[in-house]
């Protein structure tokens, strides 16, 4: 008989020819365990999805009372389902006032197709600006956006009209015209190894998109819920986008994404054409059920007020001649080494240890750290004392 290893490889599409191939039985907290009850520490939440922590109890059990009333019942946007509309108001009762509407879609990468679509259709306009480095998903139109060529060649003609501007770099908000529909920009860049723009750019950012016109579409789908120590990244720059991009936690472990903007912006898909945007998973009942449980128990547990404090103490751990630096804002870090083969021999040896961390797409040089919010200061120290353990040892016999 095949093992199971095997029936991975043969039957479920692969990503890379190289993927990692551990295998857990269960996940509770911080920690996932393997089949002889190994635990491993998940210091990357499964790329921001986990922020509070696996098998949350509270999540759990609004999925099973949702499961068992009703699961998919039409496609998004013609009934009205309780788990949707509870959880659209809740989302917007903690957002500004002009992020009133919210569109459910399945993942992040379709709120950024819905997002660039609304922005078109508002507008009237064609032409797109991103950033470089940037990451926003992997299909057609998030891959238009992404500002890394060496993801992209290969599948072009891409969408066309699409600019890219230098991440944090005033100098060229100038490109940003009466011409451009949108700026789709990461409030914080995530797959470019954490860059945090300073307070003067964004600020700059945002008064130029409203001297031209033009929509401020800001992917918060990394960093928001508490990642980097405010509930929603943009408040610690003092702005507010036109149309704000969310998943990766906003489902508590189930999969679901949003794209959020005024009633007046979000009507420009009812008509000419109607069904502006269609969706027939987007918004599933049990996932939205899980979503409001866990941004209730993210505020009801007051989860964002301690992200600083543990933020401060892995930058007080973090400290090796090996390192060279730690960038980041809250608990969406970067580890930065010489190189990627030495970013990876740390990486692989940690995980040998029990500590579950990863690269950047496009910063191979740098360490993903991204634990789940709930991580205690004793688990920090015990996650830390293997990074360093590991970059010590590899530091010394290189």
């Amino acid at each position: 008989m095949p093992t199971l290893r095997q029936l991975f490889l043969a039957n479920n599409a692969q990503t890379t020819n190289f993927p990692l191939l551990l295998e857990f039985e269960r996940a509770e907290g911080i920690y996932m365990y393997n089949a002889e009850g190994k635990p491993y520490i998940d210091l990357i939440s499964g790329i921001g999805v986990s922020s509070l922590g696996h098998s949350n109890p509270y999540v759990i059990d609004a999925i099973k009372q949702q499961v068992d009333k009703y699961m998919h019942l039409m496609v998004y946007g013609e009934y009205v389902q309780t788990p949707q509309v509870r959880f659209a108001e809740k989302l917007v009762s903690v957002l500004p006032d002009n992020l009133q509407s919210v569109y459910f879609t399945n993942s992040g990468a379709e709120a950024v197709e819905g997002a660039l679509k609304l922005a078109k259709r508002f507008t009237g306009r064609q032409q797109v600006v991103a950033c470089l480095n940037s990451y926003h998903g992997s299909t057609h139109g998030a891959l238009s956006v992404m500002g890394n060529e060496e993801f992209k060649q290969a599948y072009r003609p891409l969408l066309p009209g699409v600019n890219f501007i230098r991440f944090n770099n005033p100098e060229d908000l100038e490109l940003i015209t009466e011409e451009t529909a949108c700026v789709i920009i990461e409030t914080i860049q995530g797959e470019a190894g954490i860059r945090v723009p300073d307070l003067a750019y964004m600020q700059a950012l945002r008064a130029r998109c409203t001297e031209t016109g033009t929509l401020l579409i800001l992917d918060e789908i990394q960093a928001a819920f508490g990642r980097t120590g405010k509930l929603f990244a943009f408040e610690h720059f003092d702005i507010v986008p036109d149309i704000l991009l969310l998943a990766k936690a906003l489902g508590g472990g189930m999969p679901i994404g949003a794209f959020i903007s005024s009633n007046q912006i979000m009507d420009a898909l009812k008509e000419n054409p109607i069904l502006g945007h269609i969706t027939t998973f987007g918004g599933h009942p049990v996932c939205c059920a899980a979503g409001l449980a866990a941004l209730e128990y993210l505020l009801d547990n007051d989860l964002v007020s301690g992200v600083a404090e543990k933020e401060t103490l892995f930058r007080e751990l973090l400290v090796h001649p090996a390192i060279h630096q730690v960038r980041g804002k809250g608990l969406m870090m970067a580890i930065e080494l010489e190189n990627f083969d030495l970013n990876k021999k740390i990486i692989d040896r940690c995980i040998e240890n029990g500590v579950i961390t990863d690269w950047f797409l496009h910063c191979s040089n740098s360490m993903r750290l991204a634990p789940p919010l709930i991580i205690t200061h004793d688990e920090i120290r015990k996650a830390c004392d293997v990074i360093i353990e590991a970059v010590d040892y590899y530091s010394n016999n290189k």
